[in-house]
């Protein structure tokens, strides 16, 4: 299959549950609310989203390296579909209770989740060819990006003018979308001699070569903390409260500067990918984050605060699409599925864990302090990394494509 076409059907997919992931989310968080009127069954939401994330993750890595990765995708999206529509039962009041009913298909989500990130990345490698991944790396990334804006803003909209129960069944339409992108991508999956059925042997087999690749394991750690210190978005609510004084509309243009910050740059870099330098744009964007996140902080008007979030997300971008095409160029296709869900569990951890030290610094030092001390300890682990990891800082993508 020619790879632009192969890459449309394979972004169909991802965008499709991507969409149906976010619009799911953003209901579920209204229609749980407006049962309970608590703000820590908010907070459960999210847990009982990692536990079955967290359990399942590394398993689904061993599967996709295993079995057919298209299978695996397909039931992703089965499982967005059948979780949509099973709350669409709910908000329609067909079935209760209502509140425990509603916590189970969020679980399912977790499942989902933890098939969907292993199966894309490794079909992604799979289709692409190795001098064009950091071009459709961007794209994807851009791609992804509008998900995260859309998904949310749609299913508010859905929501105020339609329902809960149309907007559910909204997200299991786009669930549809992403089943029916992924049948039409043709990829004959190759079977390594030595690959090894038994999950803990194939599990320490993908952990064994992250530790021994210190590439993979230098992006990784740097991911891991850059996310967990820079996490400001996540507190932005409190933020746009205390700090500006503003309303939901505030909080609704903070939240999509970052995403279009990342959108253009990431369109930007698919046209001008950075095969030279790498390691040092790499480097410089983590810390060219950590500084804007700093800035931000030190902002009490709209629109430096929106400009340095925007500047944010380009930098993110920049780091997202070099560590995406490290990871695509330095892993073996046998291996693919195992080394995505290692990464995707550092990226977990440190996404729930970056919202939680936020939280923690914001009530422990104040609001404005701990957003500062997240950008500073940013520099700090790029300070660190460059230290540590010398050959990251003189990586070139060309000489690994």
């Amino acid at each position: 299959m020619e790879s632009s076409k192969a890459f449309r059907t394979l972004l169909l997919y991802r965008v499709g549950a991507t969409l149906s992931y976010q619009i799911i989310m953003v209901a579920v968080g209204w229609h749980l609310y407006e049962i309970t009127h608590s703000v820590i069954s908010l907070g459960l939401i999210g847990l009982a989203e990692l536990i079955p994330y967290f359990i399942l993750a590394l398993y689904s890595g061993h599967a996709v390296d295993h079995y057919s990765r298209k299978l695996i995708a397909a039931l992703a999206c089965l499982l967005h579909i059948a979780v949509a529509l099973f709350l669409t039962t709910i908000a329609l009041g067909w079935l209760k209770p209502a509140v425990p009913l509603i916590y189970t298909a969020v679980c399912f989500i977790g499942v989902g989740r933890a098939l969907l990130r292993p199966s894309y990345q490794a079909l992604f490698g799979q289709i692409i060819p190795r001098d064009q991944l950091t071009r459709y790396t961007a794209y994807a990334s851009s791609a992804f990006q509008i998900c995260v804006v859309a998904g949310p803003g749609l299913g508010g909209l859905m929501i105020g003018f339609a329902g809960l129960e149309w907007t559910y069944l909204l997200a299991a339409v786009f669930g549809a979308f992403g089943l029916y992108g992924i049948t039409f991508i043709n990829v004959s999956q190759e079977k390594s001699s030595n690959l090894s059925k038994h999950f803990l042997k194939s599990f320490l087999e993908g952990f064994h070569y992250v530790k021994r690749h210190e590439l993979i394991m230098s992006i990784m750690v740097l991911d891991m903390f850059a996310v967990l210190f820079g996490g400001a978005v996540s507190i932005l609510p409190a933020f746009v409260k205390e700090v500006l004084n503003a309303g939901p509309e505030t909080l609704g243009i903070l939240r999509a500067a970052p995403a279009a910050g990342a959108v253009i740059t990431g369109l930007y870099l698919a046209r001008h990918p950075i095969l030279t330098d790498s390691g040092k744009y790499l480097l410089l964007s983590v810390a060219g984050f950590g500084m804007a996140i700093i800035a931000f902080g030190l902002s009490s008007q709209l629109w430096l605060c929106a400009l340095f979030l925007l500047v944010s997300g380009c930098c993110d971008s920049v780091s997202v699409v070099i560590r995406g095409s490290i990871m695509q160029l330095t892993t073996p296709d046998h291996m693919r599925g195992r080394i995505s869900a290692i990464n995707g569990i550092f990226i977990g951890s440190s996404n729930e864990l970056g919202a939680l030290e936020s939280g923690l610094a914001a009530s422990l030092i104040g609001l404005v302090p701990s957003i500062i001390f997240g950008g500073v300890a940013t520099i700090a682990v790029v300070l660190i990394t460059h230290q540590l990891a010398p050959h990251l800082y003189k990586l070139h993508l060309k000489d690994i494509s």
